[in-house]
């Protein structure tokens, strides 16, 4: 009988060992051994570790594993008690134990810590005498922790009963229906957890179940109770800790409590829910709380997991998911030397992400496919045809190998880490400790397996259509970074590697109105690696992120531009271009989302629209208006869709600078006709019309000049006739003529410059008006004449040669433009001019004339020299060479050349200075608002300025730029002394 309780008796750890260990420094393990066996408290161990297998194994820890060891010589009768007992009975007696402790926080978390001091070295020696597989030891160590999370949520849940927060239906049993669960994810809740893992937690209530005291909060009250539960578990105390705690896989983590309602986790997932979530979803199992409400979630849940049928986008964003972290064949080799197991080339993730998209492709069809663990899958794919026995078998093996590895690689100092070590000879010691001969040995059996692992995994969708740029790896889930990610983004140049990743995985959580839906992101996981190349390309990376970032804040179109992006590749490099040179543009984009809309235009990419195609979308748009107010609302979005457009294509190079000046001018042209006539019409509804009368507007400056920039005002007059016996208006409400165009004048003001939810259209300027503020806003054009040939001051001619008339009936067009030409060909004593354009150019050197070269209207030698001398030219010789009259300054200056009344040299020297000039000035004036400080502007901005003017650099183009002034300042005063 005795001999048959004997055979009946399970072999005890220490007599199944089998793993053959050889120490990298045998003598001093050995010595450390005998130092700790010589002990007396050690006696029990000295029994069980007398020779053989038990021996070896002291020594193989004693020189790999200070964590190991430490416990050994702290407790070594717990070592000996552990190596003379049944491993499976022990771990499942600790399993048992951990519940029993009641509910007084401090004895139970004295408990549990060494109930996994204990648990650790149980599973470790198994682990290291070959007694357990890798299947085995992940079971166990999930078992383990699954134990504690169960013991600490009933202790946290039975305190919130005792403080009469909550009320349990049976506090002998806190989970008993509840209402409150906790979810393992990962690999806790595919019970293949790691040796120094965290575990992956999610909390939820269900608010139907729980019952919440009438003070309390459902949210807050679980929040507490999970935290308590946290804390239970990960703080670190005399006794150890028992496992990391990771809330961040809940759903928005960023802006949701540690505990979420099971409602609310519902309408999350089926709202922006992302494949990678549902990629996580497939292990998760409940761990502790109500068992009954949890598996009645995870089974609503189902639906969101298992599509029965993906549609094209879906499968397109599993695959990208697979891309990103994608290794082609040929792809560099496997470094030995800090490799990372679970993220690098040919490690555990892959592996486990060859499982899982295949899962999520095929599991919504075939229920069978709808496992958690990774090895009992790889039997699944088998079954369904999706893989054959080769690749389960290979993938198999490789998988407990690394696992194995990870392991012992955790044990050394119970540390979370996956990376070998980066030194040769650290990495030797630990291939000892791994059960190899040396480095080499260790270095040939990993390889193989990676190797194998790359090809299964190269060869994963293969038929896929590839992304259209490959570069590197590149993970955007969980809430923390992922290092490889971070090391290719890095590598690409952005100075910022975690704020991009993080900006990155903001945009997939679906924070954004324009990311809400599937589709939105599905393009975004596909179109990422492409983004991050042609962005890293421009000249501020990071600043073209944040530009994009602020661009998908404020739009609602996410699905219109990122499909738009994904058609045309030229959008991106625009904007790549735009976002990270010009923070103005940059910013208007972000605050008018829209404008980009107008890039579906094919047009677009062809050339700027000619007054025909503005006239057309001017009238398009304003046609649709149901009302005055409507009108004026989409003049603006017209008109700042025409004028991003052109400054978008300015900024990123597609259209040249001295194109940009003529273009914003046609669209002001443009919209002040259209808008003029509406102000009419709408002025004659409420005051009737002025029979026989007549209005024109009339642009002065950059406007009159076609000389706009992106942030140009617009200086007009308004011109009007009538009838000399016109009394009043024909409306209900009649007005005297005076009164009528001034109103008409103050409407036409308003519909351009009042600020509606679009903004404003153009600031307005009507100074320049005879008899500037003291006179009306509207003149007679008979007033207007007489005004101009004898008050106006030689100042205010000037301004009138750049005066074109751009809006009013054609017949009064005409006579104005004759009036106007009438002053312009005035005669005048040129000596007379040059006397007053020289006074007027030393008053404005006075007052605004300082701030060195880049002061580019007002510096010596800058714009307003040049427009003067053109100015001055045209006004002294005009009456006697009528050709040489024209509104922009560059071919007025060519007129005057022509007409013999300009030397060459001068000619050459201003025409080359008004266009180095008027180019940096659209260039500033897209990238900032406000004066522009060369030792404030960044990088991007000075090489986008160095381009504009054809300088190899900022530098050479700053010293380029102050002696093309000089040159100008003299060849000024070479033309008004030529008029003396």
């Amino acid at each position: 009988m005795a001999e048959l309780k004997s055979r009946r008796r399970p072999p005890s750890l220490a007599a199944r060992l089998s793993a053959v260990l050889a120490p990298a420094d045998a003598e001093a393990a050995r010595r450390k051994v005998n130092e700790l066996l010589e002990n007396s408290e050690a006696k029990p161990l000295a029994t069980v570790a007398v020779g053989g297998p038990a021996r070896a194994l002291l020594e193989s820890v004693a020189d790999g594993s200070p964590f190991l060891w430490g416990l050994i010589e702290r407790e070594p009768e717990r070592a000996a008690r552990l190596l003379a007992g049944d491993p499976e009975a022990r771990l499942a007696a600790l399993t048992a134990e951990i519940g029993s402790h009641g509910s007084n926080r401090a004895s139970l978390a004295a408990a549990l810590r060494q109930a996994r001091s204990e648990a650790a070295l149980l599973i470790a020696i198994a682990d290291i005498g070959g007694v357990w597989d890798s299947g085995q030891v992940t079971a166990a160590l999930s078992d383990f922790a699954e134990a504690a999370i169960r013991a600490a949520t009933s202790a946290a849940l039975r305190e919130a009963h005792d403080a009469r927060r909550i009320t349990l239906p049976d506090p002998d049993r806190p989970e008993q229906g509840c209402g409150f669960f906790i979810v393992g994810m990962g690999k806790l809740g595919a019970r293949e957890l790691n040796y120094s893992s965290d575990v992956d937690l999610i909390a939820f209530f269900d608010t139907q179940v729980v019952r919440v005291s009438e003070e309390s909060d459902a949210t807050s009250t679980f929040a507490r109770v999970t935290q308590t539960m946290a804390k239970l578990l990960q703080e670190r105390t005399a006794d150890g800790y028992v496992a990391r705690v990771d809330l961040r896989l809940r759903p928005d983590p960023g802006s949701t409590p540690v505990a979420i309602s099971r409602d609310a986790a519902l309408s999350y997932y089926e709202s922006v829910g992302q494949n990678w979530e549902r990629a996580a979803m497939i292990k998760a199992r409940i761990v502790a709380g109500d068992a009954a409400a949890g598996e009645a979630f995870l089974t609503e849940l189902r639906p969101f997991v298992w599509r029965r049928s993906l549609d094209h986008a879906a499968i397109s964003d599993i695959h990208a998911m697979k891309r990103q972290i994608h290794v082609h064949k040929g792809h560099g080799e496997i470094a030995v030397e800090g490799h990372n197991l679970k993220l690098g080339r040919g490690g555990i993730r892959e592996i486990e992400f060859f499982v899982q998209t295949q899962q999520l492709v095929a599991g919504g069809r075939d229920p069978a496919l709808r496992t958690r663990g990774t090895v009992e899958t790889l039997n699944g794919l088998v079954d369904a045809g999706w893989i054959d026995g080769g690749a389960r078998d290979e993938l198999a093996e490789a998988y407990g190998f690394l696992r194995t590895i990870e392991h012992r690689l955790q044990m050394v100092d119970d540390v979370q880490t996956h990376s070998l070590p980066e030194d040769e000879a650290a990495l030797g010691r630990f291939a000892h400790f791994a059960g190899f001969s040396g480095r080499v040995a260790f270095a040939k059996a990993l390889l193989k397996r990676m190797k194998i692992v790359q090809r299964h995994y190269a060869r994963l969708f293969e038929d896929a259509p590839p992304l259209s740029v490959d570069i590197g790896s590149l993970v955007f889930t969980g809430e923390d970074d992922d290092p490889e990610t971070l090391l290719t983004i890095g590598r690409l140049g952005y100075a910022e590697p975690s704020s991009v990743a993080r900006t990155i995985r903001e945009w997939h959580r679906g924070r954004y109105p324009s990311m809400k839906t599937n589709r939105a992101r599905e393009l975004l996981t596909e179109l990422t690696p492409t983004i991050l190349d042609v962005f890293a390309r421009s000249d501020r990376p990071d600043a073209a992120i944040n530009g994009l970032d602020k661009v998908l804040a404020r739009t609602s179109a996410g699905v219109g531009l990122l499909a738009l992006i994904r058609a045309n590749p030229q959008v991106l490099e625009l904007l790549a271009g735009v976002l990270g040179v010009a923070p103005r543009l940059a910013e208007t984009l972000a605050r008018r989302p829209r404008v980009l809309d107008a890039l579906l235009d094919p047009a677009f990419f062809g050339h700027l629209p000619d007054r025909a195609e503005l006239h057309e979308r001017v009238a398009q748009a304003l046609g649709e208006a149901r009302s005055y107010e409507d009108a004026l609302e989409r003049a603006r979005i017209v008109g700042q869709e025409m004028k991003t457009l052109v400054a978008l294509r300015v900024a990123a190079g597609a259209a040249a600078a001295d194109q940009a000046g003529p273009a914003f001018a046609r669209t002001a042209d443009v919209l002040i006709a259209a808008l003029f006539r509406m102000a009419e019409k709408e002025l004659a509804r409420v005051h009737g019309r002025i029979s026989g009368g007549m209005a024109s507007v009339v642009a002065l400056g950059k406007l009159g000049g076609e000389e706009m920039t992106a942030a140009s005002d617009v200086d007009l007059i308004l011109l009007y006739d009538h009838p000399d016996d016109a009394a009043e208006s024909d409306g209900p409400k009649p007005l005297a003529p005076s009164q009528y165009y001034a109103r008409l004048t103050q409407r036409l003001l308003a519909a351009l410059s009042a600020p509606t939810a679009e903004g404003v259209l153009y600031e307005v300027d009507f100074r320049l008006r005879p008899s500037g503020r003291a006179g009306p806003l509207a003149t007679r054009l008979r007033a207007f004449e007489l005004y101009q040939a004898e008050e106006a001051e030689t100042w205010e001619h000037m301004a009138l040669s750049r005066a074109r008339v751009i809006a009013g009936p054609k017949a009064f067009v005409r006579k104005v433009g004759r009036a106007i030409g009438e002053v312009l060909l005035a005669p005048r004593a040129p000596a007379k001019v040059a006397k007053d354009v020289a006074a007027m150019r030393m008053l404005l050197d006075k007052e605004k004339g300082a701030g060195g070269p880049w002061n580019l209207k007002h510096a010596p030698g800058g714009l307003v020299d040049v427009e003067f001398a053109a100015q001055a030219l045209q006004l002294a010789y005009a009456s006697t060479h009528p050709k040489m009259l024209f509104t922009a300054t560059i071919p007025a200056l060519d007129r005057a050349h022509a007409e013999g009344l300009l030397d060459r040299e001068s000619w050459a020297t201003l025409r080359s200075g008004a266009r180095l000039q008027q180019d940096l000035t659209q260039a500033l004036r897209l990238a900032i608002d406000g004066p522009f400080d060369p030792k404030e502007a960044g990088e991007g901005l000075r090489r986008l300025l160095a381009r504009t003017g054809e300088a190899p650099d900022f530098a050479v183009l700053t010293a380029t730029l102050a002696d093309r002034q000089k040159e100008v300042r003299a060849a000024f005063r070479a033309v008004l002394a030529g008029m003396k």
